[in-house]
């Protein structure tokens, strides 16, 4: 099960008003756990006057770069956010997880595929790790990224995209949507909604050369997105997707239960096996996640967004039933086969057995 390692700041530069690009570098020892996949996204935590905070963000590097990097935009009122772009410095140390997250496809340089990329904000950071990667290692491959934004200059990354789209001319298109800033052609202006996509689909993309789809961003454009690449003829299987969460909650308080409450019947008797190690408590069935349970019961469980986004948390139930209220990580096939987002997991049962080291 991933753990907390330590990550020294290299470098940190601007890239827009609200956002900077991190570069990082882990401990001799550690640097096998930090390969990445394209894609994937590093956890970090910080405390922030006496409370733990976890947050996620994505990898911006190719894996052809040889360095890790990560972008943070600033999120109002986020205290990890606001830090990072305030009061991070070269020389400062990170403690984060190894890479995670499944927001890819294998590498298959012999093939000639077409990848659509959509990203919103800063969406763009782990889709500009699949670009860079994708263009890289497969010389066959042509990339359509669109980008969506308040405005010019709030772009993440503008410059390097721009770059990106001569290093692979003919191979890599480009177009920006914004919101607040009129272009030349006036599909390019607004925000992205169905009528928009019909629009893009009919003049600008070719959805039946499209091998694969990837969607970073906020939840009702990602939907809106998704909703139309299926009509188009995109199946589940080729549409992948990256929520970012727009309220992460760090550690929750100890909530007061009472003895009454946890030893009546509405309550459940939880086993939970984490890094070879069983432990067991009675927690309500009043609608508390797992996670949250096994934490107050002094748990080192693992987690980051708590929204249900990310796979941190993931786990496998081998005995009882859950309801996961919220589920933007799990494939239908981990459903299936009885995996779980524990922040999102409600028991039902009387009884539950779970693992994180399946």
């Amino acid at each position: 099960m991933p753990r907390f390692h330590p990550l020294e700041v290299t470098d940190i530069r601007k890239d827009t008003r609200d956002a900077v690009v991190i570069t990082l570098r882990p401990r001799d020892a550690d640097a096998r756990a930090f390969a990445f996949t394209q894609g994937q996204y590093l956890t970090f935590r910080r405390d922030f006057d006496g409370e733990e905070l976890r947050r996620s963000y994505s990898i911006c590097a190719g894996l052809d770069e040889g360095c890790l990097r990560v972008g943070i935009k600033r999120v109002e009122g986020g205290a990890f956010s606001t830090w990072a772009n305030e009061a991070l410095k070269s020389g400062d140390i990170l403690d984060a997880m190894p890479p995670q997250g499944r927001f890819f496809t294998a590498i298959q340089p012999e093939k000639a595929k077409t990848y659509l990329g959509f990203a919103g904000g800063s969406g763009i950071t782990p889709v500009l790790s699949i670009v860079k990667t994708v263009l890289a290692r497969e010389p066959k491959a042509n990339f359509t990224l669109v980008c969506a934004n308040r405005q010019t200059s709030s772009i993440m990354f503008r410059e390097e995209l721009e770059d990106l789209k001569n290093l692979y001319l003919g191979r890599l298109s480009i177009v920006h949507i914004l919101e607040s800033e009129g272009q030349e052609i006036d599909l390019f202006t607004g925000r992205i909604d169905a009528e928009k996509m019909r629009m893009l689909f009919r003049m600008w993309i070719d959805a039946e050369s499209v091998d694969t789809a990837f969607i970073c961003g906020p939840e009702p454009m990602m939907l809106i997105i998704a909703e139309s690449l299926r009509q188009h003829g995109l199946s589940d299987d080729q549409i992948k997707f990256e929520l970012f969460a727009s309220s992460q909650p760090g550690r929750a308080k100890k909530r007061a239960v009472s003895q009454q409450a946890a030893s009546s019947a509405n309550s459940c008797e939880v086993s939970v096996t984490l890094d070879g190690t069983t432990r067991s408590f009675r927690m309500p069935k009043d609608g508390t996640a797992v996670l949250d349970a096994a934490i107050q019961n002094n748990m080192d469980a693992p987690y980051s967004c708590k929204a249900g986004v990310c796979s941190t948390c993931r786990a496998k139930v081998l005995e009882g039933e859950v309801e996961m209220e919220v589920n933007h990580a799990l494939e239908d096939y981990e459903v299936r086969a009885g995996y779980v987002l524990s922040c999102q997991c409600i028991p039902l049962s009387d009884k539950l057995v779970l693992s994180y080291d399946e």
